[in-house]
């Protein structure tokens, strides 16, 4: 019998104490050929998800947790980046409350539950002064206290945002207790983020997993299959660039991503 549906029958004792974060990074690459366009390209970042819009997006995700938002603060910086939390509480009726490892909804289809929770967001906006690659970085962190797992707004997470690439983490902590005193250090199944992630973003990506089974740890990352070229030139055109140039600009982007998903930097990768 799976974990999910033997929990189901249980009673437990007091509220469930279990808490699940999903902590979630996105980037975004591109090329700008100079200063002005690398300035350009922060500034359209910060319009472009700016606190207000951040805002949107997270209270989406409310509603596909099925939460009541009970406070916002959020903070535009200088010169760049943003910032926005939610503190939110539980709908009354959970009666149909689904935690199978499944793929969550996608924007259209908002319908979940939640206990308690908060949920965060910060953009880290950023340029190379010399090789034009720039990158834009969005941490998000939704955590819950009871039976729904943030996991569920995964698959709106990922659609939100253009995404190059994306990390992800799940963890679930503490214990609730049955009214047996049995403790239950984990309440529903699953064994990969990937089973959460919606099959049209799994042909895109390249994705690797490492777990950590025995402590209830889950990680991970995603790559775009395929670079084409023209979308990653800011206020250019390929024929802007000779074919020399194209193709260092290739290596910039790829070693950029590459670095990123494997988190190291690749010194042996030539230029």
């Amino acid at each position: 019998m799976r974990l999910v549906e033997s929990m189901k029958k249980l009673k437990l004792h007091g509220f469930n104490n279990l808490t699940k974060t999903l902590s979630f990074n996105i980037y975004d690459i591109c090329y700008a050929k100079t200063v002005a366009e690398r300035r350009a390209y922060i500034e359209y970042i910060d319009e472009e998800y700016n606190a207000e819009r951040l805002t949107d997006i997270l209270t989406e995700v409310t509603c596909i947790i099925g939460a009541n938002i009970l406070n916002i603060a959020r903070q535009d910086y200088d010169p760049q980046g943003a910032s926005v939390t939610l503190l939110v509480s539980e709908e009354l009726d959970v009666s149909d409350l689904q935690n199978t490892e499944t793929p969550g909804p996608l924007p259209e289809i908002m319908v979940a539950h939640l206990d308690k929770s908060h949920i965060t967001v910060h953009t880290y906006p950023e340029s190379h002064p010399e090789n034009g690659i720039s990158t834009f970085r969005a941490d998000i962190d939704v955590s819950t206290c009871g039976r729904i797992s943030p996991l569920k707004a995964l698959n709106f997470l990922i659609h939100s945002f253009d995404s190059d690439m994306v990390t992800m983490d799940y963890r679930v902590r503490g214990f609730t207790r049955d009214v047996d005193g049995t403790k239950h250090f984990i309440d529903h199944g699953i064994n990969s983020i990937q089973n959460f992630i919606a099959q049209d973003t799994k042909e895109r990506y390249e994705m690797i997993d490492v777990n950590v089974y025995q402590e209830n740890i889950f990680h991970t990352k995603m790559m775009l299959k395929e670079m084409q070229l023209p979308d990653y030139l800011f206020a250019s055109a390929i024929e802007d660039f000779s074919d020399e140039e194209l193709a260092l600009i290739h290596r910039h982007l790829k070693r950029e991503m590459l670095e990123i998903f494997y988190g190291r930097n690749l010194s042996n990768m030539p230029d």
